[in-house]
């Protein structure tokens, strides 16, 4: 099945992410993604003015104004009073979703030219007093880290871990697997850095330091110099007798990203490159329990609509949710290592999930850009029982 649509990529930026409670916990949400959407807006050389959709991704609205996250960030951006804004969200593929709800704007015909992004801040998720708002009689009352229903099964309220546990307790996923993998991608987004290929994507931005301020270019969370030793010295963080650690789950981080979505003809009006077409996306539910098999499903449904198999896809974004996910992926579909998660991933770089599905996206962009490769896919478990994936084409070959 070919979607009957032309709807074109670009100019894709991000902030440097953030490590939990590091340089960016100060930033409001909104700025953040305020400052990802503008620098997306200079790169692609369009006007506030040519912009007509603003689509925005987040899971957690950690701010009074990010409860209207959207409509802050249009009007932050100078977007006309009448352009409408849209805040979507799909757990870890809320970044993907972003991108797919301005495609839907188009394809309906109440769209040309759209800024697609997401952005997350767990740093400044708040605590709550459920019994603040009417009162209790005496006694001790607790807090509740909001946070924490973010890292919760919402049916068993099971740890997110846990349900990584149970994929690799279920398929036989082994923990020096799992370290190997966490390992190869802490030195690929190490390699990615040195290289200046992570420097394409990120916009700096002046964060606080004491009184005064500094210019913050880089994700704060790779680890490249880590071991293989240390790694295997990590204790399991759900499960005594588990495999699960920090170090082969995904970063807790903040940041931000966007990019330019546009019907063709609307792109080639305005004289604006475009880099990629947006050919297909698909979405499958999958039990909760074993969500990280969600891209397996998600990307044989996408291959099948498109007439594609494994090997026409020159490069694949699996996001490292857990390492145990990318292990699952790799074997059920045949992915080749050598053309996946080649610049790091969550477990590097972190996983804000506003923001993920669109840094994996410039990512593959820009591999496909330098490599001359044609089709690139990215695919994401979902938290809850949900597995998202994209398929992108390259413009630029």
């Amino acid at each position: 099945m070919s979607l009957n649509h032309n709807i074109v990529l670009a100019a894709p930026a991000r902030t440097p992410f953030g490590d939990f409670g590091g340089s960016l916990r100060d930033t409001p949400l909104t700025q953040l993604a305020v400052h990802a959407a503008r620098a997306c807006l200079a790169r692609s050389g369009l006007q506030a003015g040519d912009i007509d959709h603003l689509v925005y991704a987040n899971t957690v609205p950690v701010d009074a104004d990010s409860l209207f996250g959207a409509r802050v960030i249009s009007g932050a951006m100078g977007l006309p009073d009448h352009v409408p804004a849209l805040t979507v969200s799909r757990g870890c593929g809320a970044g993907l979703q972003a991108m797919v709800s301005a495609a839907e704007q188009i394809i309906s015909g109440h769209s040309k030219v759209a800024l697609a992004g997401g952005a997350e801040s767990y740093s400044r998720a708040p605590f709550v007093l459920r019994s603040g708002r009417w009162g209790h009689k005496r006694g001790d009352q607790n807090l509740q880290d909001w946070l924490e229903n973010t890292y919760r099964d919402p049916f068993t309220r099971e740890y997110m871990g846990q349900t990584a546990e149970n994929l690799a307790g279920q398929f036989g996923h082994l923990r020096a697997d799992m370290d190997t993998w966490a390992l190869m991608s802490q030195q690929r987004a190490g390699q990615a850095m040195r290289s200046g290929f992570l420097a394409r994507q990120i916009a700096p931005i002046e964060v606080k330091q004491g009184r005064s301020t500094r210019l913050m270019s880089e994700d704060e969370f790779p680890r490249p110099d880590i071991t293989l030793e240390r790694l295997q010295q990590l204790k399991p963080s759900f499960d005594a007798q588990g495999q699960v650690t920090a170090g082969n789950s995904s970063g807790v981080t903040d940041g931000a990203a966007f990019v330019a979505v546009l019907e063709a003809g609307a792109a080639k009006e305005r004289g604006l490159q475009a880099q990629a077409r947006l050919v297909d996306w698909a979405t499958v539910g999958v039990e909760p329990r074993i969500m990280g098999i969600g891209p397996v499903p998600a990307v044989r449904l996408l291959l099948e609509r498109q007439g594609l198999k494994v090997s026409d896809i020159d490069y694949f974004e699996i996001n490292e949710a857990f390492a145990v996910v990318n292990l699952h992926a790799e074997r059920e579909l045949g992915l080749p290592r050598g053309s996946t998660n080649l610049y790091g991933g969550g477990i590097s770089i972190g996983h804000p999930p506003g923001a993920t599905g669109l840094r994996m996206t410039m990512t593959a962009m820009h591999h496909l850009q330098d490599t001359g490769g044609r089709y690139a896919v990215m695919a994401l478990c979902i938290g809850a029982g949900q597995g998202m994936a994209l398929l992108i084409e390259n413009l630029l070959r």
